[in-house]
C-alpha cells in the first residue's frame, strides 16, 4: 500500500512559480511511477506531467511543456513538479498518482496509476 500526500499549492500571480511535492509512505516508492493529474472546476482530470521509476524518462502534456518539470527523489520518496510561467488556465487542483506503468503511452492515462493523493489546490491570478 502507498499513500500520496501532496503540498506546495497557494495562490501565485500570472507568470509566478510554485514547486508542489508528493510525498510517499512505503518502501516500494522507487518502483512505480509518478503522474501528476489536475482537475479545474467543471472540467474532468487531465494529465500534466509523469515520471517513470527510474526516472529515465518523462512526459508532458502539451499545455504545459517546456513550463513544468518533474523530477523524484527516490531516496526521499518523493516527487516534484517545478511549474514556471503559470497561467490562470493552470488553476486546479493538483493530484500526484503512481501506479505500476511502463508503457509511454500509459504515462498520461489516470486509470493506470493505482494510487492517489488528496490533492493541493492552484490558484492563478490575472
Amino acid at each position: 500500500q502507498v499513500q500520496l500526500v501532496e503540498s506546495g499549492g497557494g495562490l501565485v500571480q500570472a507568470g509566478g512559480s510554485l514547486r508542489l511535492s508528493c510525498a510517499a509512505s512505503g518502501r516500494t516508492f522507487s518502483t512505480y511511477a509518478k503522474g501528476w493529474f489536475r482537475q479545474a472546476p467543471g472540467k474532468d482530470r487531465e494529465f500534466v506531467a509523469a515520471i517513470t521509476s527510474s526516472g529515465g524518462t518523462t512526459r508532458y502534456a502539451d499545455s504545459v511543456k517546456g513550463r513544468f518539470t518533474i523530477s523524484r527523489d527516490n531516496a526521499k520518496n518523493t516527487v516534484y513538479l517545478q511549474m514556471n510561467s503559470l497561467k490562470p488556465d493552470d488553476t486546479a487542483v493538483y493530484y500526484c498518482a503512481a501506479g505500476y506503468v511502463f508503457l509511454y503511452n500509459d504515462l498520461a492515462v489516470a486509470p493506470r496509476y493505482e494510487f492517489w493523493g488528496q490533492g493541493t489546490q492552484v490558484a492563478v491570478s490575472s
